[in-house]
């Protein structure tokens, strides 16, 4: 594999248009945590990302970064830090998840978390990846440098096409610049656990407490089975629900919420270190990321419909599993063999008239099933000729990760 590693923004053109030219394929590559990601891409090149990078602006005052795509998070994160700042969509670290070629990776940068649209347990209150990409610069398959966005919030310039680029997964250009909206860390973090909760009455828990005024940016659902595997107080099936802000604050949305949910079970209270670990490890999937031999799906559906879905799969197939963002967020490792239950979740989601809204997303996966099932959930005919529209109009010769999203793309 021919591997190309430009310096900046100009090379980086001249690279793409001469695999343009040559119609080469080409394999987009930065910290390489996430190439697990998705179809194998079938490229006999390799784009190097990782010399884009560097934090290039940064105004605390304004909540706004810019820096290269290539840029790791890991330095995000640092810099953000000593501001008392943070990235509030919480991009997840999938490498424990995908296995031992991501661990050996040189981790997340910027521009794969954003490409990926990458979101973690706070994404019920502050949004996702795609709603704090403000603006990018890069280069499109047709080998031409567009920029879009700009480098304020209140931005309304042109088309958003930064939410065109968030979850496109390199399909459409190459990200050399990015910028993102930021905001303040929270002072102090706690979680609320309740312990002996039933699946239906965790989704009712759930419900009820992001619905009340106490500000919860998190909850997840651990079922009997699954808790037991990031080592929670209680093995039993655990409701755990976040509180952040001012001391004062959490300390009285806690006791309100312990004194208006106590009747649903056992509880227990995390704080500081101990309630970041414990979000940290539901963001990275870390229940199940330690269970060898078996894939791992992540399943979207309206939050009422989590924790029956859950069950229903369980009973269906050999599998682990575990609810985030309220219900709305299915994790669920299963046996793999066949087509490790693609079908039948699949047909579980969009229920027995198809009327039913959620997608699936094969996480993780051996190359032959990632080449034999749809990573990602297949769209309707509309849909699919809409997005061949918007692929050719970025990359006509699709070479850009070509196969990654859909056989042929």
């Amino acid at each position: 594999m021919t591997r190309l590693a430009p310096a900046d923004l100009s090379e980086l053109r001249d690279h793409i248009a001469g695999m343009l030219a040559a119609e080469g394929p080409v394999e987009l590559v930065a910290g390489g945590s996430k190439r697990g990601l998705g179809r194998p891409v079938q490229a006999a090149h390799q784009l190097d990302l990782t010399h884009l990078s560097g934090i290039r602006d940064y105004a605390p005052s304004e909540l706004v970064l810019t820096a290269g795509a290539g840029t790791p998070l890991a330095e995000i994160e640092r810099a953000l830090e000593e501001a008392g700042q943070m990235l509030a969509f919480e991009p997840p670290d999938w490498r424990g998840l995908l296995g031992a070629d991501a661990q050996d990776s040189a981790g997340p940068t910027l521009g794969g978390v954003l490409a990926c649209n990458l979101s973690g347990p706070r994404r019920i209150k502050a949004g996702a990846a795609r709603d704090h990409f403000l603006g990018f610069r890069g280069v499109s398959g047709r080998g031409e440098i567009f920029k879009a966005g700009g480098k304020v919030i209140k931005n309304v310039t042109g088309y958003d096409l930064p939410k065109l680029m968030a979850g496109s997964y390199g399909t459409l250009a190459a990200l050399e610049e990015v910028t993102i909206k930021v905001l303040p860390r929270p002072e102090t973090v706690a979680a609320v656990l309740f312990t002996n909760v039933e699946p239906a009455a965790a989704g009712r828990l759930m419900a009820a407490a992001l619905g009340s005024p106490h500000e919860v940016s998190g909850a997840a659902y651990l079922p009997t089975g699954t808790a037991q595997l990031i080592r929670l107080p209680s093995n039993e099936g655990t409701v755990a629900l976040r509180l952040e802000g001012p001391a004062q604050s959490v300390e009285f949305r806690r006791d309100s919420l312990i004194r208006e949910h106590g009747t649903h079970g056992v509880y227990e209270i995390l704080s500081g270190s101990e309630a970041i670990a414990l979000w940290c490890a539901v963001g990275e999937a870390a229940p199940l990321g330690g269970l060898a031999g078996r894939a791992v799906w992540r399943i979207s559906v309206a939050p009422a419909r989590g924790a029956d879905l859950g069950q229903e799969l369980s009973r269906a197939l050999d599998a682990a599993w575990f609810l985030d963002w309220g219900g709305g967020l299915l994790w669920m490792a299963v046996a793999e063999a066949g087509d490790a239950g693609a079908a039948v979740i699949r047909a579980a989601i969009h229920g027995p008239d198809g009327r039913d809204t959620g997608h699936a997303t094969l996480i993780r996966g051996s190359p032959t099933l990632g080449s034999a099932v749809a990573v990602f959930e297949p769209q309707p005919s509309g849909l699919a000729a809409l997005l061949r529209r918007v692929k050719d109009a970025f990359d006509p010769a699709h070479i850009l990760n070509p196969g990654r999203m859909a056989e042929g793309s």
